[in-house]
C-alpha cells in the first residue's frame, strides 16, 4: 500500500512538472488559472482585474402596487430553483412588478453578464454611430483597426462582426482548455490573442457564434471613441439611466481592455435598465441614446445561412430574436442570463443564474420560453425538446 500512495503521489507530480513545463514554454500561461478555476462562474469578477462603470444621480425603479403580490406558476419557479436561479425581476410599464432572489443574492447583488455583455457592446455601437464616431454598420473594419487590409480581411464590416458573420477561425470551445475561447477569458493579453487570428471565410456568408466578433467590436469602439468601454457605457448608458450601483467591466489585466463579449457584472435592477432602454426602442425617458435606424436593425433578424443551412431568423445586432413570437427579443449568457424584452405587454424580466436547460425551445432554451409565456400572461406551455451544447 506504501508504495502505492508512492508511485500516486510522484504520478501526480510528474503530471504537474510536464503541465507547468508545457505552460511556460508554450506561453499558455493562462493555463494555471483556467486549471484552478476550472468552470466559469457568475462570480468571477473577484478572480479578475475590473475597470469601474460609474454612475451618476440614481434613479430608483418605482415600485408597483402590484409587488409581489402574484405568486410565479409552479412550473415556471420549479424550473428556475432546478436551474440555481438567484434573481429574477419583472419591470411593467416602467415599475418592479415582481422581484425574487436565490441564494443570498439581492437587489445590489454583482452578477455576471457573461454574453449579455454582446449586446450591451452592441448598444455602444449604436451610440458611436449617433455620435458621429462610427460612420455606418457598412464601415470596414480597416478604417479603424490595423491588420484588415489584405485578403478576405479587408472586405470585414462592423455589420460581419454585429452578425457573427466575419468567417474568422476563433474556436467558440469552452470545454477545451487549450482553445482561444479558454485564453480570452483567463489570459492577460486580449490584444494578442485578437491579433493572431485570421478571416478564413468569406464575411457575411455565414453566421456562426463566435465571441472574438464581439472582442474585435470592443477594440474598435476604443479606437472610434478615443475611451476605454467603461467609460464609454458609463458616460453613455450607467450615467443617463441612472443606474443605482457602478457595474465592473472585468478586463484582461489591470490597466488592459475589457472582455467585450462577456463579463458586465451589476445587479438584477441595474441589467433591467438595458432591457427598458430597448423596449423604449433606444430612448431613455424619452431621450434618444442610440441611434434609430441602428435599434431597429438589431432586432430585425440577419437571416444570414448558419451552420444548419437555416436562415437565421433568432439573431439580429447582438441581441437575440424570440421567432416564434413577433418582436420579442432578449440578451443571453451562457448559465442563463437573460435581459428579455416584450414590448406588446412593456415589460423587461431578466433572470440570473448558475445554470441554463439544454433543452430548447424556438432556438432559445427551455426557460427562455416560459418566461416569455409568463410576460404574456400565456399558459398551456409544452415544450418540444432538443438537447444542445451550451456554448452561447
Amino acid at each position: 500500500m506504501r508504495r502505492f500512495f508512492r508511485f500516486l503521489i510522484l504520478t501526480v507530480a510528474s503530471i504537474a512538472l510536464i503541465f507547468s513545463a508545457y505552460a511556460l514554454i508554450s506561453g499558455r500561461t493562462y493555463l494555471f488559472k483556467a486549471v484552478r478555476y476550472n468552470f466559469a462562474d457568475i462570480d468571477d469578477y473577484k478572480i479578475f482585474t475590473n475597470d469601474t462603470v460609474a454612475g451618476g444621480a440614481t434613479q430608483p425603479w418605482p415600485v408597483s402596487s402590484a409587488y409581489n403580490k402574484t405568486e410565479l406558476p409552479e412550473d415556471l419557479n420549479t424550473l428556475l430553483e432546478d436551474l440555481n436561479s438567484v434573481a429574477l425581476l419583472r419591470i411593467e410599464n416602467g415599475e418592479i412588478v415582481f422581484e425574487k432572489y436565490w441564494d443570498g443574492y439581492s437587489e445590489s447583488s454583482l452578477s455576471n453578464s457573461f454574453s449579455m455583455a454582446k449586446s450591451i457592446t452592441s448598444l455602444l455601437v449604436g451610440v458611436a454611430i449617433k455620435e458621429g464616431k462610427i460612420g455606418s454598420v457598412d464601415d470596414k473594419v480597416s478604417h479603424y483597426l490595423d491588420g484588415f487590409n489584405e485578403g478576405l480581411a479587408a472586405q470585414l464590416t462592423i455589420r460581419h462582426l454585429l452578425t457573427m458573420s466575419s468567417g474568422s477561425n476563433w474556436s467558440e470551445s469552452y470545454q477545451n482548455p487549450l482553445s482561444v475561447t479558454t485564453e480570452a477569458y483567463y489570459g492577460s493579453d486580449l490584444v494578442k490573442t485578437m491579433n493572431r487570428l485570421e478571416i478564413k471565410t468569406a464575411p457575411g456568408t455565414l453566421h456562426k457564434y463566435k465571441s472574438g466578433d464581439t472582442q474585435w467590436l470592443g477594440l474598435l469602439l476604443e479606437k472610434a471613441t478615443g475611451k476605454s468601454l467603461s467609460e464609454y457605457a458609463s458616460e453613455k448608458l450607467w450615467k443617463p439611466m441612472g443606474a443605482e450601483h457602478p457595474a465592473l467591466w472585468s478586463t484582461d489585466h489591470e490597466g488592459g481592455v475589457e472582455k467585450a463579449y462577456c463579463c458586465f457584472n451589476t445587479n438584477a435592477r441595474d441589467f433591467a435598465r438595458i432591457g427598458q432602454l430597448m423596449l423604449d426602442s433606444g430612448r431613455w425617458k424619452g431621450e434618444a441614446i442610440i441611434d434609430s435606424a441602428y435599434f431597429a436593425e438589431s432586432i430585425t433578424p440577419c437571416l444570414i445561412p448558419d451552420e444548419r443551412n437555416k436562415s437565421t431568423d433568432y439573431y439580429g445586432f447582438q441581441w437575440w430574436i424570440y421567432p416564434a413570437s413577433e418582436q420579442i427579443f432578449y440578451a443571453r449568457g451562457i448559465l442563463g442570463q437573460y435581459i428579455i424584452v416584450i414590448p406588446a405587454k412593456k415589460t423587461v424580466i431578466v433572470r440570473l443564474g448558475h445554470k441554463r436547460s439544454k433543452v430548447m425551445e424556438n432556438d432559445a432554451p427551455l426557460e427562455v420560453s416560459k418566461l416569455v409565456n409568463w410576460g404574456l400572461g400565456t399558459g398551456g406551455f409544452k415544450a418540444v425538446g432538443e438537447v444542445i451544447d451550451t456554448t452561447q
